[in-house]
C-alpha cells in the first residue's frame, strides 16, 4: 500500500470492485500537489494531538522530501498509487491521494519502502529493478526489519484512496510480519478487520510475495475523522 504501505493501498482495495483501469502512468506533473496543500493533507491522517508534531513529507518530482522536520517520531505523507503494490488496478490514478502518519515504528521500517518504491518508479525503473532493489535494502539492512508495534494512522476526511464507492475510509493500519491475516480473523464474514499482502495486490503473485519477508497490512475502520467528525463505518 502508509502507509501507504501505502500501502495500504492495496488493503483498501482488496475490500473494493475498481471501476476503471489505468494502464499506464500519467505525467508526473499530474501527481503533484501545491506545496502548503499536500502538507495539510498529510497532517490531516491523524489527530491533531499526533500529527502537529510529526515530520511532514512531500512529493518531488524525483521522490518524497522533508518538508517539516518533526519531533514525536511520526512520519506523515500522501501516497500516491505506484507508491504500493505494483500490481494494483489503480497504480496509475493520479486521483489517488492517501494520507497516512505512520508511527515511529513504522516510519523507521516501512515508510522507507514506500519511499523508494515511489523515487524508483519516477526514475522509471522497472518494476523487476525495484523489487531487487527492495530485497537488497532488506538484505542489508539498509532498510531494517519490520518492527513490532508499527501501525499507521489513515483518518483523513479529504483523501481520495480508490475511485470505488465513496473514495475514503476513517481507518487505522497495522503492519505484521505474517504471510495473511487469518490469526486476525482478517476478512472474515463480519469481521472489522480488513487484511492484504503488502508486497502485492493479486493472488497471481504469491510466488514473487514468498521472495520477500512476510509483511501484511491489517485495516480496522474507526468512527470518526482526524478531526473528530463521524465516519460511516465500513463492514464485510
Amino acid at each position: 500500500m502508509a502507509c501507504l504501505a501505502l500501502v495500504s493501498l492495496a488493503s483498501v482495495g482488496a475490500a473494493a470492485r475498481v471501476a476503471e483501469p489505468y494502464p499506464r502512468m500519467a505525467p508526473v506533473k499530474a501527481y503533484l500537489m501545491e506545496r502548503a496543500q499536500e502538507i495539510a493533507l498529510a497532517r490531516s491522517a491523524a489527530p491533531a494531538s499526533i500529527s502537529r508534531d510529526a515530520t511532514v513529507l512531500v512529493l518531488t518530482p524525483t521522490g518524497y522530501e522533508s518538508a517539516v522536520t518533526g519531533t514525536n517520531g511520526f512520519v506523515c505523507w500522501v501516497a500516491r498509487g505506484f507508491s504500493g503494490a505494483p500490481d494494483w488496478p489503480e497504480r496509475w490514478n493520479p486521483k489517488i491521494r492517501a494520507a497516512g502518519c505512520d508511527n515511529p515504528q513504522a516510519a523507521r521500517s516501512v515508510t522507507p519502502i514506500a519511499r523508494l518504491r515511489t523515487a524508483m518508479t519516477l526514475a522509471g525503473r522497472s518494476d523487476a529493478d525495484i523489487a531487487e532493489r527492495i530485497k537488497v535494502a532488506l538484505r542489508t539492512k539498509d532498510i531494517p526489519p519490520l518492527e513490532p508495534g508499527a501501525m499507521c494512522y489513515m483518518m483523513s476526511k479529504s483523501s481520495y484512496l480508490s475511485d470505488d464507492g465513496g473514495h475514503d475510509m476513517a481507518h487505522v493500519m497495522f503492519y505484521v510480519p505474517l504471510k495473511d491475516g487469518t490469526d486476525w480473523g482478517a476478512n472474515a464474514s463480519g469481521s472489522p478487520v480488513f487484511g492484504g499482502n503488502y508486497w502485492f495486490y493479486t493472488p497471481e503473485h504469491r510466488a514473487d510475495a514468498a521472495k520477500l519477508p512476510p509483511l501484511t497490512v491489517l485495516l480496522v475502520g474507526v468512527a470518526t475523522w482526524s478531526d473528530g467528525t463521524p465516519a460511516e463505518m465500513p463492514s464485510m
